[in-house]
């Protein structure tokens, strides 16, 4: 993930606040975000985040609720398990209350419910008075808006501004504004349901009276508005009865998972809610946003690797993320967007920055890794749906993927794709370990020129096999043998090239003299994912990534900590990544590995034991696990961040082996295993095909059972049992398989 603050040509990720020791709300929907502190409120102090973001840009900067001129005492502050209302119970200082004598504390009850719906921000306030006699008092509430873009916030300094526009206000509404350098104008529309007693500047006023035992509500939204645009804003009641909707309908029509233990439950529903506020819809269909709140947009590796993870659960995210980057692939060369033919995009920007060209992410394309990770999912979706019409839609597009990989990702035709930026202002390094220091030698200096990937050269080598297949199935017999032949190939030059005997392990990257960045790292986990690998070869790789100086206890770590450059605190090099780990199990279970795997999903559930809400955050500190004490946070994580909230999904695949291949309307399950803190897992409303299907994993003494609790159709579940390491599923031995 991209950090961005540039410094002598080169982006870092700034802290000069911490998230980690930051107790923020935080809620999303679409293009809207929201970080709130425990009150409710958001208080601009220093450079912090706390805001209401919309379109990459703070609409709200400051919003806070006073009684009598005083901030109430905090009770309690609550995200909903399904993670769409925040709610905050709230109670008075002791204070006068214009009665001529002090009201104690804890004699009002204010309770706050706050939610975003269709960039429109919705609060309800009750106030419910447990005093014997009246209360009189005025309630305040105070607005402002900076409109500062999210570079802005996350340390960039710009040179010029555009201007705030002067407050407007009517009976019921008060409108602040913004005319940008980018001729856009951006409003924030604050629509009280009930008419205040005084709007005078950005301070609203209410003179209440509230009789004994008795409440009092009022209610009123916040819309995002650009240019001519007016949202519509519909009453608090109305708006919250259309989101518990679209929850119910959300739950009903999802996959499902329980287990025998209950916090591994609270991990999966925590999981479940944090994708449903992360997912949002475009006109190409779903797609997942990266993270809050620096990455709250739709980043092309991110949103292929979280549908990738959730894939055998819920297709349609796939389906959605492959539409989204079939439409935005890079139809010309662009070099300051790092743009070339037939290239997925990195990310998507839409604030002011963005427009003006002041950073170079309004459609960036600096990375490697999207486009054949574009052409793998594209092949794995098709296995698991068998949807040849979506997918005959989408092969111009993988045409146009491998003619970028053989054309410009090979740009020196040496049968590796590499990288080395165009942009000015584009990301020196540009696989998923994208900061400046992440590729380096053996002796820690950093490496030069163009950089071949280990993990891409196995993208590569995976998507030409998925395109054979898919090639084949569309009629086109002779690109298909082509298609197998170089992924043949490749793998032949990878495995002489990238080896490094005295590790045990593939070399992170060559240089653009393709000398060997001789590094023991997590990318070469990856290479297992993408089947690449030699099987004798695995056995040793397996061997290093697990070791003491790769596996923390709570996961394994991008590099190992006898590495140079190995800082556990560093973003990409000595901390440990969720959805790192989880690639990586995938790809030990391809290869038989699966007291790995379950290693792997241990650690990463001990740490949901420890972090806020049990939500994996982005990344975490890599240091080794101590006994009686949590992993360490690292300060400005995402959370929730897509791909790491979907990790359980993949690792939960790697350990039953599940394997969906719709055009055999099957669902197999390759050497199923569970870790010791699960006795069992059942699956709900799976669908594959027209079929929906129960399925309880149940952990006996010596073997792992399958039981069939419930079938609306005719797919056909098979248990295969070999427990011969070997290097993919496909390649089982038929006669050990089981139906059930």
């Amino acid at each position: 993930m991209s950090s961005y603050i540039k410094h002598k040509n080169k982006y870092y990720i700034l802290a000069n606040s911490s998230l980690a020791d930051e107790r923020t709300m935080v809620l999303k929907h679409n293009d809207a975000f929201a970080v709130f502190d425990r009150y409710g409120d958001i208080i601009p102090i220093g450079q912090a985040v706390q805001g209401l973001y919309y379109n990459g840009t703070r609409f709200i900067s400051r919003s806070e609720l006073l009684i009598n001129g005083h901030r109430p005492l905090i009770l309690s502050s609550t995200l909903k398990e399904e993670n769409e209302l925040l709610t905050v119970d709230l109670t008075n200082p002791d204070l006068d209350f214009q009665t001529g004598t002090v009201t104690e504390k804890g004699t009002l009850h204010i309770h706050r419910t706050k939610f975003l719906w269709n960039d429109v921000c919705y609060e309800s306030i009750k106030f419910s008075n447990f005093a014997v006699e009246p209360l009189t008092f005025t309630l305040s509430l105070i607005f402002d808006a900076d409109y500062v873009d999210i570079f802005e916030v996350r340390g960039i300094e710009r040179k010029k501004w555009g201007r705030l526009l002067k407050p407007v206000t009517t009976n019921n509404e008060l409108v602040l504004g913004y005319k940008g350098l980018d001729a856009i104008t951006r409003k924030t529309r604050i629509n009280f349901e009930q008419h205040p007693s005084l709007i005078k500047g950005k301070e609203v006023q209410y003179n209440l009276c509230i009789l004994p035992n008795m409440d009092h509500t009022l209610s009123w939204a916040i819309a995002f508005e650009m240019n001519d645009e007016k949202q519509d804003i519909q009453p608090f009641d109305v708006a919250c009865s259309d989101l518990n909707n679209f929850m119910d309908k959300v739950k009903n029509e999802s996959c499902e998972i329980y287990s025998s233990n209950e916090q591994f439950n609270q991990w999966l529903q925590r999981s479940k809610s944090d994708m449903t506020t992360m997912i949002s819809e475009t006109p190409y269909g779903l797609y997942p946003y990266a993270g809050v709140p620096w990455y709250s947009t739709p980043f092309g590796r991110d949103g292929i690797i979280t549908a990738w993870e959730s894939l055998w659960l819920d297709p349609d995210l796939a389906k959605g993320v492959l539409n989204y980057l079939a439409q935005t692939q890079a139809k010309e060369l662009n070099d300051f967007e790092d743009a070339e033919p037939g290239k997925i995009f990195h990310e998507k920007r839409d604030g002011e920055m963005a427009n003006l060209g002041e950073v170079p992410f309004k459609m960036y394309y600096g990375t490697i890794d999207a486009t054949p990770l574009f052409i793998g999912l594209a092949g794995a979706y098709y296995e698991r749906t068998n949807d040849i019409d979506t997918i005959s839609s989408l092969w111009p597009h993988i045409e146009r993927a491998l003619e970028w990989i053989d054309k410009y990702g090979d740009s020196d035709n040496d049968g590796f794709v590499e990288y080395q930026k165009k942009s000015a202002k584009g990301l020196v390094n540009q696989g998923w370990k994208d900061s400046h220091d992440s590729i380096f030698y053996e002796d820690g200096k950093l490496a030069e020129g163009s950089i071949a990937l280990c993990e891409v050269q196995g993208y590569v080598y995976d998507a030409k096999l998925k395109a054979a297949t898919i090639a084949e199935d569309l009629g086109y017999v002779v690109k298909a043998e082509q298609l197998r032949k170089q992924a043949a190939d490749l793998k032949d030059r990878f495995e002489k090239t990238f080896w490094s005997e005295e590790k045990k392990t593939y070399v992170i990257a060559l240089d653009g003299q393709k000398k060997k960045c001789n590094v023991v790292s997590s990318n070469a986990g990856h290479c297992l994912f993408s089947g690449i690998v030699d099987t004798e070869r695995a056995a040793h790789l397996t061997k290093t990534l697990l070791s003491e100086q790769m596996f923390s206890g709570w996961g394994i770590r991008t590099i190992a900590t006898n590495e140079p450059r190995y800082n556990p605190m560093s973003y990409h090099n000595g901390s440990i990544w969720p959805h790192d780990n989880a690639l990586i199990a995938y790809g030990l279970a391809k290869y038989g590995y699966r007291e790995e795997v379950n290693k792997i999903l241990s650690g990463l559930y001990d740490v949901t034991m420890f972090v806020q809400s049990q939500r994996l955050p982005e990344l975490f500190c890599g240091f080794t696990k101590r006994r009686n004490e949590g992993p360490t946070a690292y300060p400005v994580a995402c959370s929730p961040q897509a791909w790491a909230i979907a990790s359980v999904y993949f690792l939960l695949e790697a350990c039953l082996g599940i394997k969906i291949v719709a055009k055999e309307n099957t669902i197999y399950f390759y050497n199923p295993t569970l870790p010791d803190f699960l006795r069992e897992i059942t699956i709900t409303n799976l669908k594959v095909n027209s079929s929906t299907v129960v399925i309880q994993v149940r952990k006996n003494i010596n073997e792992i059972s399958l039981n069939l609790l419930h079938r609306d159709g005719d797919v056909k579940i098979e248990l295969v049992n070999d427990y011969e390491r070997r290097p993919a599923y496909p390649e089982a031995n038929k006669e050990k398989i089981y139906k059930v």
